[in-house]
């Protein structure tokens, strides 16, 4: 992956989490966006978010990615600029959840 890529990942990245934190705070406050995978002609943006919570948490993001993606979408393109702005799907990644397991079982074994 070049540079460039990995500087508009990591840019789309802040600015998908700053709208979410300052447009939509009361329903993503327990959404993180993990990781942004741009295509190499920047025709599309794969956004992977983690919830913390139950599996309703997990569903309630999904909806709102779907309700407010395409509006999300305009307002990262109004602050961020470049030839060809990617289109945006949405992708819940179980990683950080996988992780938090981890540590309790590591913490469990520590304390047996």
């Amino acid at each position: 992956m070049s540079k460039r890529i990995t500087r508009v990942n990591e840019l789309l990245q802040r600015e998908v989490s700053e709208q979410l934190r300052r447009r939509y705070r009361s329903d993503a406050t327990r959404i993180t966006i993990s990781s942004v995978e741009t295509s190499a002609d920047l025709r599309n943006a794969s956004i992977y978010y983690s919830v913390l919570g139950e599996q309703s948490d997990i569903e309630a993001a999904r909806c709102l990615f779907l309700k407010v993606g395409k509006e999300l979408r305009q307002l990262v393109s109004k602050r961020i600029v470049l030839k060809y702005f990617p289109q945006f799907e949405f992708t819940y990644d179980p990683s950080l959840q996988r992780g938090a397991h981890l540590l309790d079982v590591i913490d469990q074994l520590d304390d047996g």
